[in-house]
């Protein structure tokens, strides 16, 4: 059974090349390009909330290239949290912070050239490792899906649950910090105006009452 697969997967790769490529993989590319686009205007535009929104489309262009993988279960989690969840939380932050709706200068930190220098590492490295991992693979995207629920499920809880757990602490953790920090933050406001001292004005006004 695997040396029939084998020499499919193989058959596949010699028919199929850089300079014939299928509507699947035309597409792949078309919506990558999209997604990189989103994500370059995501970082640098100078607008809180444009910048959330355009992180909407670059999460939703890895949707569809999850999808046209035939991962259609990666594809769905990645729309129902991140899309779904972790963008509307920073909005949900954002207007709670009260962040301006316009233009903020005071968004760039001035570190930009080395934001870009260790963005470019990263991605160079990333790329590197995944060119190297997949280096012989070839994913027959006309086939079976491969990124089924029971497909992914099965090599999540096998051999990837220590990390998932350690995941979800860490993602509760940061969400207890967060609420501390706020209830502090709104304690802090709320004792400042009883202590704080009694102005001339306010002396007077006192004195005339008495």
């Amino acid at each position: 059974m695997n040396t029939a697969s084998a020499a499919l997967t193989t058959a596949a790769a010699a028919s199929h090349g850089f300079l014939s490529p299928t509507g699947v993989e035309i597409a792949f590319l078309l919506v990558g390009l999209v997604t990189f686009g989103a994500a370059l205007v995501t970082v640098t535009t100078r607008q809180l909330v444009h910048a959330a929104l355009w992180l909407v489309v670059t999460l939703g262009g890895l949707a569809v290239e999850y999808l046209l993988l035939t991962a259609e279960f990666i594809a769905w989690v990645q729309v129902l949290i991140y899309v779904g969840s972790v963008v509307v939380l920073l909005l949900f932050g954002l207007m709670l912070t009260k962040a301006p709706i316009g233009r903020s200068p005071d968004a760039d930190s001035g570190n930009r050239w080395a934001a870009l220098t260790v963005a470019v590492a990263a991605a160079a490295a990333l790329v590197w490792v995944v060119v190297d991992a997949f280096r012989t693979t070839w994913i027959d995207l006309g086939g079976a899906a491969s990124g089924s629920t029971k497909v992914t499920g099965a090599s999540l809880f096998q051999n990837w649950v220590l990390p998932f757990e350690a995941l979800s602490v860490l993602l509760l953790a940061a969400l207890v910090g967060a609420i501390v920090l706020s209830r502090k933050a709104k304690a802090d406001a709320a004792a400042t105006p009883a202590n704080a001292p009694a102005t001339p004005d306010t002396r007077s006004e006192k004195e005339g009452v008495r």
